[in-house]
């Protein structure tokens, strides 16, 4: 019959999940993990399903066939609580001279230097965008500046309907 597990010796060497400034569980125990075992971690959505860039608001009226018009944290009650987060994006990409999604972009990089998020985007000018981000460097003193501020900011809405949460973390 052979083995049923073809791939048991096969390494881990990345792990994908959801990371962002506005999603941090990782940090809870995943990241030490990773980093104790040299896996690399590839986080998704790491503008935040569009939020993080500074393009979606309270106003934002998503279309049926738009996932996000089924997900908590994007109904309008939500975004407009979870209108600081985007303001500490926003200011602390002004401070930088970059964009918030630059800014989300960046400060993901410098958490771990194995971290490599893939933001997705349709639009060739966003990935440029995306691209620069590369360049934007944030010191100990800035990062544990935006650190005391995320830890004053409760994030709210589930992440996803209920309908695909149980499917979380299986």
């Amino acid at each position: 019959m052979g083995n049923c597990y073809p791939y048991r010796d096969q390494p881990v060497t990345a792990l994908q999940s959801e990371y962002s400034l506005w999603w941090r569980e990782p940090e809870g125990n995943l990241l030490s993990v990773l980093e104790e075992l040299g896996i690399g971690f590839v986080p998704f959505a790491p503008l935040g399903k569009g939020f993080l860039t500074g393009t979606v608001n309270s106003d934002t009226e998503f279309s049926q066939d738009d996932f996000r018009s089924s997900v908590p944290r994007f109904q309008r009650e939500a975004l407009s609580a979870n209108q600081k987060l985007l303001d500490l994006v926003i200011s602390i990409a002004g401070e930088k001279g970059v964009t918030p999604a630059q800014a989300a972009l960046s400060w993901l990089l410098a958490q771990r230097p194995w971290i490599v998020p893939i933001p997705g985007t349709t639009k060739l000018h966003r990935l440029a965008e995306n691209v620069r981000s590369v360049g934007v460097h944030w010191d100990d003193e800035e990062l544990k500046r935006i650190g005391a501020a995320l830890a004053k900011i409760q994030t709210v809405g589930d992440r996803y309907p209920a309908t695909h949460q149980h499917l979380v973390n299986r």
